[in-house]
């Protein structure tokens, strides 16, 4: 079977579908293809994954009709945040802003975010989807775009764009590389619940050995992010729920009070991406298959939502002007919007990554110097904040 539309869209995960209702105004036919089904679309299954949300990443979700489809009970208040280097009592520190906004930012599900995705886009007449099938060869032609499916049927559109994953098979067939980063660690995260409250604060545990990071689900629920050596991952996987809250109480010192399980264990290899190109001939890359970031600076999905939104809105303007919507300059203009901010996120967490994570005495003491400079060097410390709010 021939399918034809004006752009299609491969992954349908978040980024994709927020790219989706974006661009729906420009009154273009969209196609999602997506190896999921339509049910998996409509009610993901939990993956552990908490999404921190930045307040612009707010701004574009209610502007796009996905805010409102989360429900109220599921969006938990970032109200300050702290980064702890092994086992010394001193922290970095940044509390709730002073611009009147109150909290860092916000804490929602992974799962409600692809709901409320699915919802957002899916209601627009324009967006259609294609599941079930995955993308076997994608030709970014002079005049087109080329899609063959895994069941023979194809499909032919304007404009191609790649929001497949990390390690996006669309991105290598559109000839573009990518600086890939395997950080020989997995990533182990799931909700406890505890008896002290966590204030509504997250934490960045750089212990020896492993890091931990907590992210505030309410004063009395946090869910744990726990990045571990793959040569030591036994020493957790190996563990019982509850043997593995009690092994988080030791790590965390009582900070919480006496953890208990409180909801499935997930891990997910730890893998950074950074493409070098966010667009070629009749295509675009948004969201991990742009970029792929570590999980520290809790930015994965807000970089993914805004390069949705950056070019869904060049598309609408050019649909609207009569021009082509896969115009070079034009996918060039949204690359240039991108690419710089994300490349200098990318690479920098990077290295505050391998920093952290470095435990001979040397990088131990330089960890100690980086977290107490931050602290009493203002702009330093205001530059960080607003990364980290967006």
């Amino acid at each position: 079977m021939q399918h034809t539309c004006d752009i299609v869209v491969i992954g349908a995960g978040p980024a994709g579908l927020s790219f989706a209702a974006a661009a729906a105004p420009s009154g273009l036919n969209i196609l999602l293809i997506e190896q999921s089904s339509q049910e998996t679309l409509a009610n993901p299954p939990y993956d552990g994954r908490e999404i921190a949300l930045t307040h612009p990443s707010r701004g574009i979700m209610e502007k796009l009709g996905l805010w409102q489809h989360i429900p109220a009970e599921g969006i938990y208040p970032l109200k300050a945040a702290k980064v702890i280097n092994g086992s010394s009592p001193y922290t970095l520190n940044f509390p709730p802003p002073t611009d009147g906004k109150g909290q860092l930012g916000f804490l929602v599900s992974n799962h409600d975010i692809r709901r409320a995705a699915y919802q957002a886009a899916s209601q627009h007449e324009n967006v259609h989807f294609l599941t079930g099938h995955k993308v076997q060869e994608a030709v970014n032609g002079e005049e087109s775009v080329s899609i063959l499916l895994d069941n023979g049927d194809t499909v032919s559109a304007r404009l191609l764009i790649a929001a497949d994953s990390r390690f996006s098979q669309t991105r290598r067939q559109a000839g573009i590389s990518a600086d890939m980063h395997d950080f020989g660690r997995t990533v182990l995260v799931a909700r406890f619940s505890h008896t002290t409250s966590n204030e509504n604060t997250a934490y960045e545990c750089f212990s020896y050995g492993r890091t931990i990071a907590l992210l505030p689900l309410g004063e009395h629920m946090t869910n744990c992010v726990i990045t571990i050596d793959n040569r030591r991952l036994h020493e957790i996987t190996e563990l019982s729920p509850e043997a593995l809250a009690a092994d988080l109480e030791q790590h965390l010192q009582g900070q919480l009070g006496k953890m208990t399980p409180a909801g499935s264990i997930h891990t997910y290899p730890l893998v950074g991406v950074h493409a070098r190109r966010f667009s070629a001939r009749r295509t675009a890359l948004i969201g991990d298959a742009a970029v792929g970031m570590h999980p520290v600076t809790a930015h994965g999905f807000n970089l993914g939502l805004a390069s949705a939104d950056i070019l869904a809105g060049l598309i609408v303007q050019a649909a609207a002007s009569g021009q082509d919507i896969a115009d070079t300059k034009l996918l060039e203009k949204y690359e240039a919007k991108h690419i710089l901010h994300t490349r200098a996120l990318y690479h920098g967490t990077n290295f505050v990554v391998k920093l952290f994570t470095n435990e001979t005495p040397p990088a131990k003491f330089l960890r100690n110097t980086v977290l107490r400079l931050s602290n009493h060097l203002p702009p330093v410390k205001k530059l960080i904040t607003k990364q980290l709010t967006g």
